[in-house]
Protein backbone atom coordinates (compact mmCIF):
# COMPACT_ATOMS: atom_id res chain seq x y z
CA UNK A 1 0.00 0.00 0.00
CA UNK A 2 1.03 3.58 -0.57
CA UNK A 3 0.31 6.80 1.28
CA UNK A 4 0.46 10.24 -0.28
CA UNK A 5 2.68 12.58 1.74
CA UNK A 6 3.99 16.08 1.33
CA UNK A 7 7.74 16.59 1.35
CA UNK A 8 8.72 19.76 3.16
CA UNK A 9 11.98 21.63 3.59
CA UNK A 10 13.44 20.36 6.88
CA UNK A 11 15.10 22.45 9.56
CA UNK A 12 17.74 24.55 7.77
CA UNK A 13 18.86 26.64 10.71
CA UNK A 14 18.72 30.40 10.49
CA UNK A 15 18.45 30.43 6.70
CA UNK A 16 15.40 31.49 4.66
CA UNK A 17 14.63 32.11 1.01
CA UNK A 18 17.34 29.66 -0.07
CA UNK A 19 17.73 29.34 -3.87
CA UNK A 20 17.10 25.95 -5.48
CA UNK A 21 20.13 25.20 -7.65
CA UNK A 22 19.31 21.61 -8.64
CA UNK A 23 16.19 19.50 -8.98
CA UNK A 24 17.45 15.93 -9.00
CA UNK A 25 14.17 14.13 -9.79
CA UNK A 26 11.17 14.45 -12.08
CA UNK A 27 7.50 13.55 -11.70
CA UNK A 28 7.12 9.79 -12.00
CA UNK A 29 10.57 8.95 -10.65
CA UNK A 30 10.84 6.15 -8.11
CA UNK A 31 13.08 7.17 -5.23
CA UNK A 32 14.53 5.46 -2.20
CA UNK A 33 14.49 6.69 1.38
CA UNK A 34 17.10 9.39 2.01
CA UNK A 35 17.64 9.89 -1.72
CA UNK A 36 18.36 13.54 -2.51
CA UNK A 37 15.55 15.39 -4.27
CA UNK A 38 16.75 19.00 -4.29
CA UNK A 39 19.98 20.91 -3.75
CA UNK A 40 19.81 24.28 -2.04
CA UNK A 41 22.59 26.83 -1.82
CA UNK A 42 22.92 29.77 0.51
CA UNK A 43 25.77 32.26 0.63
CA UNK A 44 27.72 29.99 2.96
CA UNK A 45 26.58 26.42 2.42
CA UNK A 46 24.91 23.86 0.20
CA UNK A 47 22.35 21.39 1.49
CA UNK A 48 20.18 18.65 0.09
CA UNK A 49 16.54 17.82 0.75
CA UNK A 50 16.17 14.02 0.92
CA UNK A 51 13.11 11.80 0.53
CA UNK A 52 11.76 10.71 3.95
CA UNK A 53 10.59 7.38 2.49
CA UNK A 54 10.80 5.38 -0.65
CA UNK A 55 8.10 5.91 -3.23
CA UNK A 56 7.08 7.66 -6.43
CA UNK A 57 7.23 11.41 -7.00
CA UNK A 58 3.78 12.58 -8.11
CA UNK A 59 4.22 16.38 -7.98
CA UNK A 60 7.06 18.91 -7.90
CA UNK A 61 6.23 22.37 -6.60
CA UNK A 62 9.61 24.05 -7.17
CA UNK A 63 12.06 24.46 -10.00
CA UNK A 64 15.62 25.69 -10.40
CA UNK A 65 15.84 29.34 -9.43
CA UNK A 66 12.98 29.29 -6.92
CA UNK A 67 13.62 30.17 -3.27
CA UNK A 68 12.38 28.06 -0.36
CA UNK A 69 12.22 28.24 3.42
CA UNK A 70 11.75 25.80 6.27
CA UNK A 71 8.48 23.77 6.21
CA UNK A 72 7.67 24.79 2.63
CA UNK A 73 6.18 21.96 0.56
CA UNK A 74 8.48 21.18 -2.36
CA UNK A 75 7.08 17.88 -3.62
CA UNK A 76 4.37 15.26 -3.17
CA UNK A 77 4.98 11.52 -3.31
CA UNK A 78 3.19 8.21 -3.00
CA UNK A 79 5.20 6.70 -0.16
CA UNK A 80 5.60 2.98 0.36
CA UNK A 81 4.49 1.68 3.73
CA UNK A 82 6.69 -0.60 5.75
CA UNK A 83 6.87 -4.18 4.57
CA UNK A 84 4.77 -6.81 6.35
CA UNK A 85 6.60 -9.17 8.69
CA UNK A 86 6.19 -12.20 6.51
CA UNK A 87 8.37 -13.66 3.85
CA UNK A 88 7.31 -13.17 0.27
CA UNK A 89 6.49 -16.35 -1.51
CA UNK A 90 8.39 -16.48 -4.73
CA UNK A 91 10.04 -19.27 -6.58
CA UNK A 92 12.33 -16.88 -8.44
CA UNK A 93 13.81 -14.80 -5.61
CA UNK A 94 16.72 -16.38 -3.66
CA UNK A 95 16.22 -17.06 0.02
CA UNK A 96 19.10 -14.74 0.91
CA UNK A 97 17.15 -11.74 -0.48
CA UNK A 98 14.35 -12.33 2.06
CA UNK A 99 16.57 -12.48 5.09
CA UNK A 100 16.82 -8.77 5.86
CA UNK A 101 13.02 -8.31 5.88
CA UNK A 102 12.52 -11.26 8.19
CA UNK A 103 15.25 -10.06 10.50
CA UNK A 104 13.77 -6.57 10.60
CA UNK A 105 10.34 -7.90 11.58
CA UNK A 106 11.44 -10.56 14.11
CA UNK A 107 14.80 -9.92 15.73
CA UNK A 108 16.68 -13.06 16.60
CA UNK A 109 19.02 -13.54 19.56
CA UNK A 110 21.92 -13.84 17.19
CA UNK A 111 21.24 -12.05 13.91
CA UNK A 112 22.67 -13.64 10.84
CA UNK A 113 24.75 -11.43 8.55
CA UNK A 114 22.89 -10.19 5.50
CA UNK A 115 23.82 -11.49 2.11
CA UNK A 116 26.40 -9.39 0.30
CA UNK A 117 24.80 -6.47 -1.52
CA UNK A 118 21.47 -6.78 0.27
CA UNK A 119 19.93 -3.63 1.78
CA UNK A 120 17.70 -3.73 4.87
CA UNK A 121 14.22 -2.35 4.49
CA UNK A 122 14.02 1.08 6.16
CA UNK A 123 11.68 1.23 9.16
CA UNK A 124 8.42 3.08 8.93
CA UNK A 125 8.85 6.75 9.84
CA UNK A 126 5.36 8.08 9.06
CA UNK A 127 5.52 11.64 7.89
CA UNK A 128 8.86 12.40 9.62
CA UNK A 129 11.06 14.69 7.52
CA UNK A 130 14.70 13.73 7.27
CA UNK A 131 17.21 16.47 8.07
CA UNK A 132 19.05 18.12 5.20
CA UNK A 133 22.59 17.17 4.34
CA UNK A 134 24.58 20.39 4.77
CA UNK A 135 27.94 21.31 3.30
CA UNK A 136 29.77 24.44 4.39
CA UNK A 137 32.16 25.18 1.56
CA UNK A 138 34.13 27.66 3.66
CA UNK A 139 35.05 25.10 6.31
CA UNK A 140 34.78 21.78 4.53
CA UNK A 141 36.32 22.38 1.14
CA UNK A 142 39.98 23.32 0.66
CA UNK A 143 40.77 25.68 -2.17
CA UNK A 144 41.63 22.84 -4.55
CA UNK A 145 38.36 20.90 -4.10
CA UNK A 146 35.97 21.16 -7.06
CA UNK A 147 32.75 23.15 -6.68
CA UNK A 148 29.93 20.57 -6.70
CA UNK A 149 26.93 19.60 -4.62
CA UNK A 150 26.97 16.46 -2.42
CA UNK A 151 24.62 14.71 -4.86
CA UNK A 152 26.97 15.36 -7.78
CA UNK A 153 29.95 14.19 -5.72
CA UNK A 154 28.10 10.97 -4.89
CA UNK A 155 27.15 10.55 -8.55
CA UNK A 156 30.78 11.02 -9.58
CA UNK A 157 31.94 8.44 -7.02
CA UNK A 158 29.42 5.93 -8.37
CA UNK A 159 30.83 6.41 -11.88
CA UNK A 160 34.44 6.46 -10.73
CA UNK A 161 34.96 9.99 -12.10
CA UNK A 162 37.65 12.28 -10.72
CA UNK A 163 36.01 15.67 -10.18
CA UNK A 164 39.45 17.31 -10.23
CA UNK A 165 39.46 16.64 -13.97
CA UNK A 166 35.94 17.96 -14.61
CA UNK A 167 35.25 21.60 -15.38
CA UNK A 168 31.87 22.91 -14.29
CA UNK A 169 29.57 24.52 -16.82
CA UNK A 170 27.07 26.04 -14.39
CA UNK A 171 27.15 29.45 -12.73
CA UNK A 172 30.44 30.18 -10.99
CA UNK A 173 32.05 27.04 -12.43
CA UNK A 174 29.83 24.67 -10.41
CA UNK A 175 29.94 21.06 -11.63
CA UNK A 176 26.56 19.50 -12.44
CA UNK A 177 25.53 15.94 -13.33
CA UNK A 178 25.73 16.65 -17.06
CA UNK A 179 29.39 17.67 -16.70
CA UNK A 180 30.22 14.38 -14.98
CA UNK A 181 28.30 12.37 -17.59
CA UNK A 182 30.06 14.16 -20.45
CA UNK A 183 33.43 13.59 -18.82
CA UNK A 184 32.83 9.85 -18.42
CA UNK A 185 31.58 9.56 -22.01
CA UNK A 186 34.67 11.31 -23.32
CA UNK A 187 36.91 8.87 -21.43
CA UNK A 188 34.98 5.82 -22.65
CA UNK A 189 35.16 7.00 -26.25
CA UNK A 190 38.87 7.62 -26.01
CA UNK A 191 38.63 11.36 -26.52
CA UNK A 192 41.82 13.22 -25.76
CA UNK A 193 39.89 15.88 -23.89
CA UNK A 194 36.62 15.61 -21.97
CA UNK A 195 33.71 17.08 -23.88
CA UNK A 196 32.66 18.92 -20.72
CA UNK A 197 35.71 21.12 -21.14
CA UNK A 198 37.86 19.55 -18.42
CA UNK A 199 41.53 20.22 -18.99
CA UNK A 200 43.03 17.59 -16.72
CA UNK A 201 46.01 19.66 -15.57
CA UNK A 202 47.90 18.00 -12.71
CA UNK A 203 48.57 21.19 -10.74
CA UNK A 204 49.52 21.46 -7.09
CA UNK A 205 46.76 22.75 -4.84
CA UNK A 206 46.55 26.41 -3.93
CA UNK A 207 47.99 26.79 -0.45
CA UNK A 208 45.66 28.02 2.30
CA UNK A 209 47.45 30.74 4.25
CA UNK A 210 46.36 32.33 7.50
CA UNK A 211 47.53 35.85 6.71
CA UNK A 212 46.37 37.16 10.10
CA UNK A 213 49.45 35.51 11.58
CA UNK A 214 51.58 38.19 9.98
CA UNK A 215 49.53 41.31 10.71
CA UNK A 216 46.13 42.98 10.52
CA UNK A 217 43.95 41.97 7.58
CA UNK A 218 40.56 42.79 6.12
CA UNK A 219 38.51 40.21 4.23
CA UNK A 220 36.51 41.69 1.37
CA UNK A 221 34.14 39.63 -0.75
CA UNK A 222 34.66 39.83 -4.49
CA UNK A 223 31.74 40.97 -6.62
CA UNK A 224 29.26 38.61 -8.26
CA UNK A 225 30.57 39.66 -11.68
CA UNK A 226 34.11 38.77 -10.64
CA UNK A 227 32.99 35.38 -9.33
CA UNK A 228 31.27 34.51 -12.58
CA UNK A 229 33.80 36.00 -15.00
CA UNK A 230 36.82 34.73 -13.09
CA UNK A 231 36.05 31.09 -13.84
CA UNK A 232 35.59 31.79 -17.56
CA UNK A 233 38.72 33.95 -17.76
CA UNK A 234 40.74 31.18 -16.13
CA UNK A 235 39.29 28.61 -18.52
CA UNK A 236 40.06 30.78 -21.54
CA UNK A 237 43.60 31.52 -20.40
CA UNK A 238 44.59 27.89 -19.75
CA UNK A 239 42.69 26.32 -22.67
CA UNK A 240 43.52 28.77 -25.49
CA UNK A 241 47.12 29.20 -26.74
CA UNK A 242 47.39 32.98 -26.63
CA UNK A 243 49.77 35.00 -28.77
CA UNK A 244 49.86 38.80 -28.48
CA UNK A 245 50.98 40.97 -31.40
CA UNK A 246 51.85 44.60 -30.66
CA UNK A 247 51.92 47.50 -33.11
CA UNK A 248 51.58 51.28 -33.28
CA UNK A 249 49.03 53.22 -35.31
CA UNK A 250 49.63 56.85 -36.35
CA UNK A 251 46.29 58.47 -35.49
CA UNK A 252 47.35 62.10 -35.93
CA UNK A 253 45.00 62.76 -38.86
CA UNK A 254 42.25 60.66 -37.29
CA UNK A 255 42.35 62.73 -34.12
CA UNK A 256 42.21 65.98 -36.09
CA UNK A 257 39.21 64.69 -38.08
CA UNK A 258 37.51 63.35 -34.95
CA UNK A 259 37.77 66.57 -32.99
CA UNK A 260 36.76 68.73 -35.97
CA UNK A 261 33.77 66.54 -36.85
CA UNK A 262 32.63 66.31 -33.25
CA UNK A 263 32.78 70.08 -32.90
CA UNK A 264 30.90 70.67 -36.18
CA UNK A 265 28.21 68.07 -35.49
CA UNK A 266 27.87 68.84 -31.82
CA UNK A 267 28.28 65.18 -30.82
CA UNK A 268 30.71 63.26 -28.64
CA UNK A 269 32.97 61.13 -30.81
CA UNK A 270 35.51 58.97 -29.00
CA UNK A 271 38.42 57.18 -30.70
CA UNK A 272 36.61 53.93 -29.86
CA UNK A 273 33.99 54.37 -32.62
CA UNK A 274 36.79 54.72 -35.20
CA UNK A 275 38.39 51.58 -33.76
CA UNK A 276 35.10 49.70 -34.17
CA UNK A 277 34.85 50.67 -37.85
CA UNK A 278 38.52 49.83 -38.43
CA UNK A 279 38.04 46.41 -36.81
CA UNK A 280 35.06 45.71 -39.08
CA UNK A 281 37.21 46.52 -42.15
CA UNK A 282 39.97 44.24 -40.86
CA UNK A 283 37.54 41.39 -40.16
CA UNK A 284 36.27 41.63 -43.74
CA UNK A 285 39.84 41.46 -45.05
CA UNK A 286 40.78 38.55 -42.73
CA UNK A 287 37.66 36.33 -42.31
CA UNK A 288 39.37 33.78 -40.03
CA UNK A 289 39.43 36.45 -37.30
CA UNK A 290 35.62 36.61 -37.50
CA UNK A 291 35.18 32.94 -36.69
CA UNK A 292 34.90 30.36 -33.91
CA UNK A 293 35.94 26.75 -33.46
CA UNK A 294 32.96 24.42 -33.16
CA UNK A 295 32.50 22.01 -30.25
CA UNK A 296 34.53 19.28 -31.97
CA UNK A 297 37.43 21.71 -32.57
CA UNK A 298 37.70 20.27 -36.05
CA UNK A 299 35.69 22.91 -37.93
CA UNK A 300 35.86 26.69 -38.16
CA UNK A 301 32.55 28.58 -38.14
CA UNK A 302 32.93 31.69 -40.29
CA UNK A 303 30.49 34.47 -39.39
CA UNK A 304 28.88 36.78 -41.92
CA UNK A 305 27.82 39.32 -39.31
CA UNK A 306 29.88 41.86 -37.38
CA UNK A 307 28.95 42.13 -33.70
CA UNK A 308 31.69 43.82 -31.66
CA UNK A 309 32.02 43.44 -27.88
CA UNK A 310 33.25 46.46 -25.93
CA UNK A 311 34.74 45.95 -22.46
CA UNK A 312 33.20 48.42 -20.00
CA UNK A 313 34.63 49.15 -16.57
CA UNK A 314 31.84 49.18 -13.96
CA UNK A 315 31.86 49.55 -10.15
CA UNK A 316 31.21 45.80 -9.85
CA UNK A 317 33.76 44.66 -12.41
CA UNK A 318 34.32 44.33 -16.14
CA UNK A 319 31.41 43.53 -18.47
CA UNK A 320 31.38 43.19 -22.27
CA UNK A 321 28.19 44.42 -23.96
CA UNK A 322 27.91 43.67 -27.68
CA UNK A 323 27.08 46.24 -30.35
CA UNK A 324 25.39 44.44 -33.24
CA UNK A 325 25.70 44.98 -37.00
CA UNK A 326 28.55 47.48 -36.71
CA UNK A 327 29.07 47.27 -40.47
CA UNK A 328 25.63 48.77 -41.06
CA UNK A 329 26.03 51.78 -38.71
CA UNK A 330 28.00 54.98 -39.16
CA UNK A 331 30.25 56.53 -36.51
CA UNK A 332 27.45 58.76 -35.18
CA UNK A 333 25.05 55.83 -34.69
CA UNK A 334 27.82 53.84 -33.04
CA UNK A 335 28.67 56.76 -30.75
CA UNK A 336 25.05 57.05 -29.61
CA UNK A 337 24.61 53.30 -29.03
CA UNK A 338 27.99 52.99 -27.31
CA UNK A 339 27.11 55.79 -24.88
CA UNK A 340 23.71 54.32 -24.04
CA UNK A 341 25.03 50.79 -23.59
CA UNK A 342 27.95 51.90 -21.45
CA UNK A 343 25.56 53.82 -19.18
CA UNK A 344 23.31 50.75 -18.75
CA UNK A 345 26.37 48.60 -18.06
CA UNK A 346 27.58 50.88 -15.26
CA UNK A 347 24.07 50.96 -13.81
CA UNK A 348 23.87 47.16 -13.86
CA UNK A 349 20.89 47.17 -16.24
CA UNK A 350 22.31 45.11 -19.11
CA UNK A 351 20.28 42.10 -20.22
CA UNK A 352 22.12 38.77 -20.72
CA UNK A 353 21.32 38.81 -24.45
CA UNK A 354 23.13 42.15 -24.75
CA UNK A 355 26.38 40.42 -23.75
CA UNK A 356 26.08 37.47 -26.13
CA UNK A 357 26.80 36.79 -29.79
CA UNK A 358 30.00 38.82 -30.15
CA UNK A 359 32.43 38.17 -33.01
CA UNK A 360 35.40 40.18 -31.75
CA UNK A 361 36.10 42.19 -28.59
CA UNK A 362 37.87 45.49 -27.88
CA UNK A 363 39.32 46.37 -24.48
CA UNK A 364 40.43 50.00 -24.29
CA UNK A 365 42.53 51.22 -21.37
CA UNK A 366 43.47 54.45 -23.09
CA UNK A 367 41.53 56.52 -20.59
CA UNK A 368 43.60 55.07 -17.75
CA UNK A 369 47.10 54.71 -19.17
CA UNK A 370 49.74 52.11 -19.95
CA UNK A 371 51.77 51.27 -23.02
CA UNK A 372 50.72 47.64 -23.70
CA UNK A 373 49.04 44.62 -22.14
CA UNK A 374 47.86 41.12 -23.00
CA UNK A 375 44.05 40.91 -23.19
CA UNK A 376 42.48 37.49 -22.61
CA UNK A 377 40.46 36.11 -25.51
CA UNK A 378 36.73 36.06 -24.89
CA UNK A 379 35.88 32.52 -26.07
CA UNK A 380 34.33 31.36 -28.36
CA UNK A 381 35.89 34.34 -30.18
CA UNK A 382 39.39 33.80 -31.56
CA UNK A 383 40.86 37.29 -31.08
CA UNK A 384 40.61 40.42 -28.97
CA UNK A 385 42.10 43.89 -29.40
CA UNK A 386 43.64 45.74 -26.48
CA UNK A 387 44.24 49.48 -26.77
CA UNK A 388 46.48 51.54 -24.49
CA UNK A 389 46.88 55.31 -24.14
CA UNK A 390 48.02 57.22 -27.23
CA UNK A 391 51.03 59.51 -26.91
CA UNK A 392 52.99 62.01 -28.97
CA UNK A 393 56.11 60.35 -30.33
CA UNK A 394 58.82 61.27 -32.87
CA UNK A 395 58.39 59.58 -36.24
CA UNK A 396 60.97 59.71 -39.06
CA UNK A 397 59.50 60.98 -42.33
CA UNK A 398 62.64 60.35 -44.38
CA UNK A 399 64.18 63.75 -43.70
CA UNK A 400 63.42 64.60 -40.10
CA UNK A 401 61.58 63.44 -37.02
CA UNK A 402 58.02 64.71 -36.80
CA UNK A 403 55.73 64.69 -33.75
CA UNK A 404 52.95 62.18 -34.33
CA UNK A 405 50.13 60.84 -32.15
CA UNK A 406 50.76 57.08 -31.84
CA UNK A 407 48.21 54.55 -30.54
CA UNK A 408 49.46 51.20 -29.07
CA UNK A 409 47.56 48.17 -30.40
CA UNK A 410 47.72 44.81 -28.60
CA UNK A 411 46.09 41.93 -30.48
CA UNK A 412 45.71 38.58 -28.68
CA UNK A 413 44.70 35.69 -30.93
CA UNK A 414 44.08 31.93 -30.74
CA UNK A 415 47.15 30.27 -32.23
CA UNK A 416 45.13 27.15 -33.09
CA UNK A 417 43.22 29.20 -35.66
CA UNK A 418 45.55 32.09 -36.51
CA UNK A 419 49.28 31.84 -37.16
CA UNK A 420 51.82 34.51 -36.34
CA UNK A 421 52.09 35.86 -39.87
CA UNK A 422 48.36 36.51 -40.17
CA UNK A 423 48.33 37.98 -36.68
CA UNK A 424 50.95 40.50 -37.73
CA UNK A 425 49.17 41.22 -41.03
CA UNK A 426 45.86 41.83 -39.27
CA UNK A 427 47.41 44.23 -36.76
CA UNK A 428 49.26 46.15 -39.47
CA UNK A 429 46.11 46.36 -41.63
CA UNK A 430 44.19 47.64 -38.62
CA UNK A 431 46.80 50.33 -38.04
CA UNK A 432 46.66 51.33 -41.70
CA UNK A 433 42.86 51.65 -41.49
CA UNK A 434 43.26 54.12 -38.63
CA UNK A 435 45.91 56.00 -40.61
CA UNK A 436 44.02 56.04 -43.93
CA UNK A 437 40.27 56.78 -43.81
CA UNK A 438 39.79 55.40 -47.34
CA UNK A 439 39.86 51.88 -45.89
CA UNK A 440 37.12 52.66 -43.35
CA UNK A 441 33.44 52.98 -44.16
CA UNK A 442 32.66 55.77 -41.70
Amino acid sequence: MTTQIEIKVPDIGDFSDIPVIEVLVTVGDTVEAEQSLLTLESDKAMMEVPAPLGGVITELRVEVGDTVSEDQVVAVMDAEEAAEAAPVESTDAPVEKQAPAVAAATPAPAPQPAAQGAKPTPPSTGSRQSPPVPMDANTTLPANIPYASPAVRRFARELGADLMQVTGSSLGGRIIREDVTAFVKSILTGASRPSSGGLGFDLPPQPKVNFSRYGDIEVQAISKIQKVSGAYLHRNWVSIPHVTQNDLADITEMETYRKTTAREQGVKLTPLVFLIKAVVSALKAFPTFNASLDATRENLVLKKFFHIGIAVDTPDGLVVPVIRDCDQKDIFQLATELGEMSARARAGKLKPIEMQGGCFSISSLGGIGGTSFTPIINAPEVAILGVSRSSMQPKWDGEAFQPRMMLPLCLSYDHRVIDGANGARFTRYLAECLEDFAKIDL
